[in-house]
């Protein structure tokens, strides 16, 4: 964990992440059906689902759509899935008044420059360790694990245990 040492993580109330080099490794198998599958880290699942068990709000804002990868955070019980997402800020925008959350309540993990926005406006702006370099200047939490190996898990972890929620 590389993050900034007076870094608050005290008010976070919601988690938002993106799905493609944060859930997963950005890698894509392309099948001939056309369906383009990824693959996600088993202990950022875990992380997902207790987080939300805990009362956390977790939201996924991602510019692809993909049904396979619905199903899957369906599976983890996140019913914020946000897919085939134009502008972040909008969906963002939505999410914090759906729960009257403020921006600064708001840990949200990108790797790319889609992200770059709504990590701007939000308390927490983290990043996978392989995060495009636009995005580790932003970020004011950079974990020490790559998108899909585990740096989602490694936030929540570190979120709720300086709150005593883990």
């Amino acid at each position: 964990m590389q993050h900034h040492p007076s870094l608050d993580l005290t008010r976070v109330k919601a988690f938002i992440f993106d799905v493609d080099g944060v859930l997963t490794d950005g890698s894509l198998l392309a099948l001939a059906s056309g369906e383009q599958v990824r693959s996600f880290h088993i202990k950022d699942g875990f992380a997902i689902r207790h987080a939300i068990q805990k009362g956390y709000r977790v939201a996924i804002i991602s510019a692809r759509q993909e049904e396979g990868v619905r199903k899957r955070l369906l599976s983890l019980d996140v019913e914020d899935i946000y897919l085939g997402v134009s502008n972040k800020l909008e969906a963002f925008g939505q999410f914090l008044t759906k729960y009257s959350l403020q921006p600064a309540d708001i840990a949200y993990m990108g790797d790319d420059i889609p992200d770059l926005a709504v990590m701007q406006q939000c308390g927490v702006a983290a990043c996978p360790e392989d995060a495009a370099p636009d995005v580790m200047w932003v970020a004011n939490y950079i974990s020490g694990k790559p998108g899909g190996k585990g740096a989602v898990r490694e936030l929540i972890e570190a979120v709720l245990k300086m709150q005593g929620t883990w």
